[in-house]
């Protein structure tokens, strides 16, 4: 596997292997890799050429710089899990060769950055999309691959490749799930023993919602029963849960036959914040 840490290294050596034929899918990371990033990884290997995976931590995307700080870093570990995965590149490159001078872009997103993670964590997206727009430029794949678990997320980086003209392939890519169904997340290894063991609930009472939304439950009785089995444990704090347009994140008022729809929520266990999706009606 090859490492590089600046842009003209990485450029250089994709120019060269673009010229001779090879395919690119990139996977863009904040590093702590686990089996849902590795998972991925494996898909990109069987639809392209060459594996590209960044490991970069953006600042530009913490509210507080508290949670970048703490954010888990273990770029060592990191880089041997690509290795023994067969990752063909690794682009480590530091803030500032992300950022070497003012970053003057700011993109309009409009009411899907206004919702749910966009309500709750302002700026976020902006942060987001600034850094994966330039690791696409950077890059320049024909693939990438981004997770369903972020689905918010998702939605706004189609979007600005449609913003930006950007010639990428968007590719989502399903959540990797532990056996009592919690997304895997990098947060996840901050989390006590008794955080993570109560986390289990976060899936066990979307599935809940998804047996009363089937049964044309009222929308306001399935957002009760969420708040009460997430409040009722005692580590964790629900901040939010909303069913939606999957095509939008449009907040949806009742069931409708033929309407799709899904359910994002977003928890805190202690100062860690897990969020979670599922689809209904698909």
């Amino acid at each position: 596997m090859k490492v590089f840490k600046t842009v003209s290294e990485i450029r250089d050596y994709l120019d060269k292997e673009r010229r001779n034929g090879c395919s690119v899918g990139f996977i863009p990371t904040m590093g702590a890799l686990h089996r849902g990033h590795t998972e991925i990884i494996q898909r990109v290997r069987r639809e392209n050429d060459l594996v590209v995976c960044s490991i970069f931590v953006n600042p530009k995307q913490f509210g507080n710089n508290v949670d970048f700080k703490k954010y888990p870093r273990n770029i060592d570990k990191d880089l041997q899990i690509l290795s023994d995965i067969d990752c063909d590149i690794a682009f480590t490159p530091s803030t500032e060769e992300m950022y070497p001078g003012p970053v003057k872009e700011d993109y309009q997103f409009g009411e899907l950055e206004e919702t749910m993670e966009g309500k709750y964590r302002k700026g976020h997206f902006k942060g987001v999309a600034i850094a994966v727009k330039r690791l696409l430029e950077i890059t320049e794949p024909d693939r990438a691959y981004f997770g369903k678990k972020d689905y918010q997320q998702l939605l706004i980086i189609k979007k600005l490749v449609e913003i930006t003209g950007l010639p990428v392939v968007i590719v989502p890519c399903n959540t990797v799930r532990e056996p009592d169904g919690l997304a895997l997340n990098s947060r996840n290894q901050r989390l006590t023993p008794q955080q993570r063991k109560d986390a289990a609930i976060i899936h066990k009472t979307l599935l809940k919602a998804y047996n009363l939304y089937n049964k044309k439950t009222p929308f306001y009785q399935i957002k009760q029963m969420v708040k009460l089995e997430i409040n009722a444990m005692p580590t964790l704090r629900l901040e939010y849960f909303e069913i939606a347009n999957p095509e939008n994140l449009k907040p949806l008022k009742t069931y409708m036959p033929d309407q799709k729809a899904i359910a994002c929520i977003a928890v805190y266990a202690g100062n860690i914040r897990l969020i979670d999706n599922m689809v209904f009606n698909d």
